[in-house]
């Protein structure tokens, strides 16, 4: 098992990333360093903005290990924002603008950020804040008055590059600290495991609060490659996705388990640019068929290890019953798998995974308890240091990690790392709940999704939507449960703890309701109902609940617009269910399109095509009762 974890490799260590990139500015400054939709910066344009914004920091006193908050969308302004930090020697704190304004607030008090950087339509969620704040386009004036040359900072890669923040099983998120040094190793053996070079197209698709997303970037901006972004609704759609990787003639991608998963199962044409999908974030459970024209990687790591610790090619196989292994130790990491009293195990025995080397972070922001327990001194050399991963693993005979799933209840949902101690922490503040527990359930095959058990105060009433509405002010859309089961007690075992074994499957009679059930009024709205009720695995389905209040997500939303767009014969996308995410609203937006659709049509035409269609299929004009 130790020849496993021989994987010292000198990488440099000298040079920080963000002055890496000045040199390939420097060197090839014509050559696109980012594409987004029709916009582009070269690399001289992207260096030189990173810098003005450098600039801006400074006389803000943004040194070595200053965090710098980042709050902006995922964007070219978004890439700007975090080489700006770097150049001017601080540490970025990404934040992500879709979560709720208090959690936002808790991230920027417990990180104590001097400076926010962000955009225009961000700066009321911040107003209240005594925090210096630079707009990079309501200030864009201001900063283009700032050198345009590269700044001078002290910062050495034992400093932090960033500060990503987690989900907290005590109640609140945890930063998590990571250096340049811990970026450095990561890059460099990205670098050479897939063979980067400066002709390579690569993505960037992850969340902006998502330790990823660093990942997407800085091997290849490092290089002189490119990195394209895609819109929103191409990024959640596979098919969608899979035309733009095409179209764009992209090289590597990494998209997130789920969607991975999806995109695989499409066809694929015999030819083209992509040469590398990686995945990671979550439990992969499918295999690649044979006839898939690149590579999958399967990757593994959490964030306390600088986004990879494993990784493997997932070979095709038409039949397997384990899930695709998590691969092999990267470069200068090592794993372990130990039993409760820190041995290791033989191969194939399960244990708990460590993860050391040089991935290993600094430890978590203002939090040395919680650092202690979770990054150990080594029970093997006292000099280096282990990562409690809390997940269970086991050695199989080549060498290879097979993942068994938790030894605690964190939850891995559509690649978010969720402790459920954090969502029961918020359900306990509800005067109406006396105790509750959250896990995620699998029903449906293929959808996990999050229920939360509850037990309710004697004599309390509360609605589903009422739980949930008041969870999102300080949790963001993932954490929030699609489904809340009441029970008269949670179930315990004989020595007290609760027996998650003998929770009840959710159905009709314990699930609590969005509220009074609206039942449809047009055709249209029936035909919706039966579309999106099952998707969510609900037997039935008010028009007015909001589909991402019961648990929709944007795969899953992709799903119902594809289904939708052939029931109806309407062009709608992924946009359209962010806008009008009931079904009375989605319902006008349909009826609008066919009606739109009917007028450019002639009588003759209209009266044919809804003979060839099921009268329920097809609007007409008449608004007709159900």
């Amino acid at each position: 098992m130790r020849d496993w974890n021989t994987t010292q490799q000198d990488y440099p260590q000298d040079v920080c990333i963000h002055q890496r990139i000045a040199c390939q500015a420097a060197a090839t400054p014509n050559a696109v360093a980012l594409r987004s939709g029709n916009e582009t910066l070269s690399y001289r344009e992207l260096n030189q903005r990173a810098n003005q914004l450098a600039h801006s920091l400074q006389t803000f006193g943004v040194g070595p290990d200053t965090l710098v908050a980042l709050c902006v969308e995922r964007s070219l302004a978004m890439v700007v924002g975090l080489l700006g930090i770097l150049k001017a020697g601080g540490a970025y704190v990404p934040l992500d603008p879709s979560s709720p304004p208090e959690r936002l607030t808790y991230m920027l008090k417990d990180a104590q950020a001097p400076v926010l950087v962000t955009l225009h339509n961000q700066l009321p969620y911040f107003s209240e804040h005594s925090v210096h704040i630079i707009c990079l386009d309501v200030d864009a004036d201001t900063l283009a008055q700032q050198s345009t040359a590269d700044p001078i900072s002290t910062v050495t890669t034992s400093d932090l590059a960033y500060v990503i923040y987690t989900s907290g099983s005590t109640g609140q998120p945890k930063g998590v600290q990571i250096t340049h040094s811990n970026l450095l190793n990561l890059v460099h053996w990205h670098q050479h495991a897939f063979a980067v070079t400066s002709a390579d197209r690569a993505t960037q698709v992850a969340s902006p609060a998502f330790d990823a997303t660093g990942w997407e970037l800085w091997p290849y901006l490092s290089l002189g490659a490119s990195v394209s972004l895609p819109n929103e609704e191409t990024r959640v759609t596979p098919t969608l996705l899979r035309d733009w990787l095409v179209e764009q003639q992209i090289t590597i991608t990494f998209l997130p388990t789920p969607l991975a998963e999806s995109i695989i199962s499409l066809g694929w044409p015999a030819t083209l640019a992509l040469r590398f999908l990686l995945t990671g974030a979550d439990t992969l459970r499918r295999y690649p068929l044979a006839s898939l024209p690149f590579a999958l990687i399967n990757n593994y790591g959490p964030t306390e290890a600088t986004v990879v610790a494993t990784s493997g090619l997932v070979p095709s196989l038409a039949y397997a019953q384990e899930p695709p292994a998590l691969g092999l130790p990267i470069t200068n990491t090592h794993i372990v798998i130990l039993d409760e009293q820190l041995q290791e195990v033989p191969v194939g025995i399960p244990g708990e995974l460590y993860i050391g080397g040089a991935g290993l972070a600094r430890g978590y922001h203002n939090r040395p308890e919680l650092t202690a327990q979770r990054f150990i001194t080594s029970p093997f050399d006292p000099s280096t240091r282990l990562y409690k991963t809390g997940d269970l693993a086991r050695w199989l005979p080549d060498g290879q990690i097979a993942f068994l799933g938790r030894a605690d209840h964190q939850i891995k949902l559509r690649g978010y790392r969720i402790e459920p101690g954090e969502i029961v922490a918020a359900l306990n503040q509800q005067p109406a709940i006396l105790a509750s527990l959250v896990i995620a359930r699998e029903d449906l095959p293929g959808e996990k999704r999050l229920v939360a058990y509850i037990v309710l105060v004697p004599g309390a009433e509360v609605t589903a939507k009422s739980l949930r509405e008041s969870l999102a002010s300080s949790l963001p859309d993932y954490m929030l449960p699609a489904l809340f089961v009441s029970l008269p007690a949670l179930p315990v075992m004989p020595n007290g703890k609760i027996d998650r074994a003998a929770l009840p499957a959710p159905d009709a009679a314990n699930t609590l309701r969005e509220g009074a059930l609206a039942q449809p009024n047009t055709p249209t709205e029936a035909r919706l109902v039966e579309i999106m009720a099952p998707l969510l695995g609900l037997e039935q389905l008010g028009v007015d609940e909001n589909f991402f209040m019961l648990g929709g997500h944007s795969l899953l939303g992709a799903q119902i617009i594809m289904r939708v767009t052939a029931t109806f014969s309407v062009n709608l996308t992924l946009l359209t269910l962010f806008e009008a995410p009931t079904i009375q609203e989605l319902s006008a937006e349909i009826e609008q399109l066919v009606l739109a659709k009917l007028e450019t049509l002639s009588e003759d035409e209209i009266q044919l095509l809804l003979a060839e269609q099921p009268q329920d299929r097809v609007l007409t004009r008449l608004e007709e009762p159900v």
